[in-house]
């Protein structure tokens, strides 16, 4: 048979380079170029972290190091993909948060709350553990029991402020045995100036409180009865 006669479909093809497939959306997400504010949200982030016990201090100077080296945003996705609360890759679920209620269950020593350079609250109806331990670095904590389960009799709080701000409001009938070590600081326990109770409702067993607080260049306030924006009906 001729050359001319060879079947087309058996002649050789001339070899074509493959085309590298288009970036998606998500990649595109990962590769853009991320602020200076963006960078400050993820650090505050970390030092929430750090503050929660999640970081060790060496940890969080670790990752703000290389978050502020940071270029893109899936860089700022890897420093966080541990932790909750950070940026996410496009399509990913968030990493979820440690309820303070502790799944619902009595716990006699809750975990110990760190905070460095941040802020911690608990408000609201949380389950209260029997013994809380607090170590605050110029930061600031709240915590709130007027609202919260009270399981236990008594409770004991042992409070550390070291140039940090210490909050924690009390149900108006506790009873409060404070045990204060202020060191070139304040600790102090206020008395709310709500009005006597409505004699009509029954009242509930108060709990006791043994707070233990050391404050070096820093302030620790035990106050009673919720704050005022409860009081006013705004929160």
């Amino acid at each position: 048979m001729a050359q001319d006669e060879i079947p087309q479909d058996n002649r050789p093809q001339d070899s074509v380079p493959a085309q590298p497939a288009p970036a998606t959306g998500d990649e595109l997400a990962l590769r853009r170029r991320v602020s200076d504010l963006e960078r400050e949200e993820v650090a505050d982030v970390l030092r929430d972290a750090a503050g929660e016990g999640r970081l060790s201090y060496g940890e969080l100077e670790e990752r703000l190091e290389q978050l502020y080296a940071s270029r893109t945003y899936g860089e700022l996705v890897e420093i966080t993909a541990d932790l909750p609360n950070g940026p996410r890759a496009p399509g990913a679920s968030e990493v979820p948060a440690v309820s303070p209620h502790y799944g619902g269950a009595m716990v006699e020593a809750g975990p110990v709350i760190n905070v460095f350079m941040s802020e911690t609250k608990r408000t609201g109806n949380w389950l209260v553990p029997q013994r809380q331990e607090i170590n605050a670095v110029l930061g600031d904590v709240t915590l709130d029991y007027t609202e919260a389960q009270l399981p236990y009799a008594e409770v004991f709080v042992e409070v550390k402020s070291i140039l940090a701000d210490v909050k924690i409001r009390v149900p108006r009938n506790a009873i409060v045995h404070l045990d204060s070590n202020p060191i070139l600081g304040s600790i102090s326990e206020q008395e709310s100036a709500l009005s006597a109770a409505d004699p009509a409702t029954p009242a509930a067993t108060p709990t006791t409180f043994h707070i233990r607080g050391t404050a070096i260049l820093g302030e620790i306030k035990i106050k009673r009865g919720p704050r005022l924006s409860k009081r006013l009906g705004l929160s």
